[in-house]
């Protein structure tokens, strides 16, 4: 069974982790001036379900449509692709998976699917999903 990722996960582990290590010259605001519910329905979409049946049923659906939400709906005033990794790692890592590419191809990867245009969703949550079939490896128990 897929674990889900919390708000205090992403405020106390992805957040932190963002804003400490990937701030560049471009500080990422105290967590507290997000924007109202849009981190939620970020985390929960993934997750949603019709008639008992998962709309994002694999590890790597739910892991393509997370991450592509959290950098286009922008959940805050900035970082939000920064914000968009860390988390996507703190998610696959709670499922005991790892995303295997280098520094440089995840950053233009994430900045292709922000560039991407809205009308072209499913084209984009498809490439993350690729990507993430390529790169997704299991970690060691």
């Amino acid at each position: 069974m897929t674990k889900t990722i919390s708000i205090k996960e992403v405020e106390y582990t992805a957040f932190r982790l963002a804003q400490e290590w990937l701030t560049f010259n471009e500080p990422i605001p105290d967590f507290s001036f997000r924007f109202p519910n849009i981190l939620e329905s970020c985390l929960a979409t993934p997750f949603q379900s019709f008639a008992k049946k998962s709309l994002y049923p694999t590890l790597v659906s739910k892991a393509a449509m997370l991450f592509y939400l959290l950098i286009k709906n922008h959940p805050f005033q900035n970082g939000n692709k920064r914000i968009a990794v860390t988390t996507l790692l703190v998610f696959l890592y709670k499922n005991k998976r790892w995303i295997q590419a280098d520094t440089q191809e995840l950053l233009n990867f994430t900045m292709w699917i922000a560039q991407s245009p809205a009308r072209y969703k499913e084209e984009a949550v498809r490439a993350i999903e690729r990507f993430l079939k390529d790169h997704l490896h299991k970690l060691e128990d």
